[in-house]
C-alpha cells in the first residue's frame, strides 16, 4: 500500500508538471518525422563533394521522388532550372552525401544510468538472433542532435556477449523501427577474446595482464560455429533461432563482424574466419590492423577502424598513431572506414566528421577523410549503390553546410534531406541555445 501510494503521488507530479509547461520553454518531444519528398529540388553554384574522391567547385545538384537525377558542372552543363520545382542557389556553400555511422549504438541506449532507457545487449553468451532494429527507439532525443552534424545513417549494433546480435542500418528520422530500417540485418557481430586486460582508466591508465579464460573462452566460439554450421547445413527437426540467425553468415548474405583489437587477436580472427568459409567478414575496432596491412589485403578484408580520438594502445606507441592511423591504412591499400564505439558513444556520434577532420589532420587528404565517412562506410556495409555519394540515380540523402563539414569550427548544417525528405535539424540542445541567447540579449536565427 505504501509503494502504491508513493507510485500516486509521482504521477500526480509528472502530470501537474506537464500540464503547467509552457510551450515556449519546453522541448518534450522529438521533432516530426518529414514526410516524403514532393517536389523536386536544385541546389546551384555550391562546392559538390561527392564521396568518391571527386569535388565539383560550382555544381548542379538536383534529386526528385527521393531519388538524385542531376549532378554536374554548373560552368560546362546546359539544364534547364525551370524542370524542377524548388531552386536553392548556395554559392559558397558546401554539399556533401549524408555521413554514415557505422557500429553504432544510437537509438539503443539514451541514459547510461537509467537501465529502462537501455537496449543494448541480452542476456546469454550467444544471442545472434538478437535483432538490433527492434529495439531501436525512434523518439531518442540523440538521434536529432547527430543529425545537425550531418549523420544522416546509422548501422546500429548491439553490444555485450560473445555474440552480440544482428546489426541493421537505420535511417535518422522515422516514426517507428519499422520506417527508420534502411537495410535489415545486415550482419552478426562476434566479440573476439581479449588477450589482455588493461587496468586503470583512460585518464590513468593501469598495467596489463594476460587474459586467463582466453583458450576456453575461444574453444566455446569454436563449439558454436561448428553446432551452428552442421544445424544449417543438415535436416532440422527442431528449430533453434540461434542457430537459424547465423545461416547468412556461411552463405554469404550477411556480413561476420569481429571485434577485436591486438594483433594477435586479428590474426587469429581472420584464420577463425577462414576456416569456417565466411564469405564476408570485417574487423571492427582493429587498431593493431596497420601492422598487418598485407594479410588484410591478401583476404580482401576491410577494416572499421575504432574511435581515433584515443591514447594509443600501447604505452611505447607513438602519442598520436592513432590518429595517423588511417592514414597508414589508406597508404597501403586498406580498405577502411571510422566508427565511434567508446564510451557515451551514441552521444559522441555526433563527432564522427570531426574524428575524418583529425585524420585529415593527420595524412588523409579531405575527400579521402569524407570517404572514411561515407561511400567507404557504405561499400563496407553493403549500401554503396543507394547512397554514399553523390551520383544519379542513388538515394537523396545530403546536407548542405556553410564551411567545411570536417571541421569542428565551420561545421554548419543549414539544410538536410534523407531520401528526399526534408529533415527537421531543430534538437533540444538548439533550442536550449536559442532560448539562453534571448535571455541575454542574442538573437540566434
Amino acid at each position: 500500500m505504501i509503494l502504491r501510494y508513493w507510485i500516486l503521488r509521482y504521477c500526480m507530479l509528472v502530470v501537474f508538471v506537464t500540464c503547467n509547461l509552457k510551450p515556449e520553454t519546453s522541448f518534450s518531444q522529438t521533432p516530426t518525422p518529414a514526410p516524403p519528398q514532393k517536389k523536386s529540388v536544385l541546389l546551384m553554384n555550391g562546392t559538390a563533394h561527392i564521396g568518391n574522391g571527386e569535388v565539383i567547385e560550382n555544381s548542379l545538384v538536383g534529386f526528385r521522388n527521393g531519388k538524385i537525377d542531376l549532378v554536374a558542372d554548373a560552368t560546362t552543363a546546359k539544364i534547364d532550372p525551370s524542370k524542377y520545382d524548388t531552386i536553392i542557389k548556395i554559392p559558397g556553400k558546401h554539399v556533401y552525401p549524408g555521413f554514415i555511422s557505422a557500429n553504432s549504438s544510437i537509438g539503443l541506449i539514451e541514459i547510461g544510468a537509467v537501465r529502462a532507457t537501455n537496449d543494448l545487449q541480452d542476456v546469454g553468451g550467444m544471442v545472434p538472433h538478437l535483432r538490433a532494429m527492434i529495439a531501436y527507439n525512434t523518439d531518442s532525443k540523440i538521434i536529432p542532435t547527430v543529425r545537425t552534424n550531418g549523420v544522416l545513417l546509422a548501422q546500429v549494433t548491439p553490444r555485450g556477449n560473445t555474440l552480440s546480435g544482428t546489426s541493421a542500418i537505420m535511417k535518422m528520422d522515422g516514426w517507428n523501427w519499422e520506417d527508420a530500417t534502411y537495410k535489415a540485418d545486415d550482419g552478426v557481430h562476434l566479440n573476439w577474446p581479449s588477450l589482455f586486460r588493461r587496468m586503470g582508466w583512460w585518464a590513468e591508465p593501469g598495467g596489463v595482464e594476460k587474459s586467463k579464460n582466453y583458450d576456453s573462452q575461444k574453444e566455446e566460439i569454436i563449439k558454436f560455429f561448428n553446432d551452428a554450421k552442421a544445424y544449417n547445413e543438415g535436416p532440422k527437426t527442431e528449430k533453434n533461432l540461434r542457430y537459424e540467425a547465423m545461416a547468412g553468415v556461411f552463405t554469404g548474405k550477411q556480413t561476420l563482424y569481429i571485434h577485436a583489437s591486438y594483433i594477435k587477436e586479428l590474426v587469429e580472427a581472420i584464420n577463425f574466419s577462414k576456416k569456417y568459409g565466411v564469405k564476408r567478414m570485417v574487423l571492427v575496432g582493429a587498431m593493431d590492423s596497420w601492422m598487418i596491412t598485407d594479410m588484410l589485403k591478401e583476404n580482401n578484408i576491410s577494416v572499421m577502424l575504432g574511435r581515433i580520438h584515443e591514447l594509443p594502445t600501447r604505452p611505447e606507441d607513438d602519442v598520436d598513431l592513432p590518429y595517423k592511423t588511417p592514414y597508414l591504412l589508406q597508404k597501403a591499400g586498406v580498405s577502411f572506414c571510422l566508427q565511434n564505439e567508446g564510451d557515451m558513444e551514441q552521444i559522441h556520434t555526433r563527432n564522427l566528421p570531426f574524428y575524418a577532420g583529425t585524420a585529415v589532420a593527420h595524412g588523409l587528404t579531405k575527400e579521402e577523410g569524407l570517404m572514411s565517412i561515407t561511400l567507404s562506410v557504405a561499400k563496407i556495409l553493403g549500401i554503396d549503390n543507394a547512397c554514399g555519394s553523390l551520383e544519379e540515380n542513388k538515394d537523396a540523402t545530403l546536407f548542405i553546410s556553410k564551411g567545411d563539414a570536417l571541421d569542428m569550427l565551420t561545421n554548419n548544417v543549414e539544410l538536410a534531406w534523407l531520401l528526399g525528405r526534408t529533415i527537421d535539424l531543430n534538437n533540444e540542445q538548439t533550442f536550449l541555445y536559442k532560448q539562453y541567447m534571448k535571455k541575454y540579449g542574442k538573437e540566434v536565427k
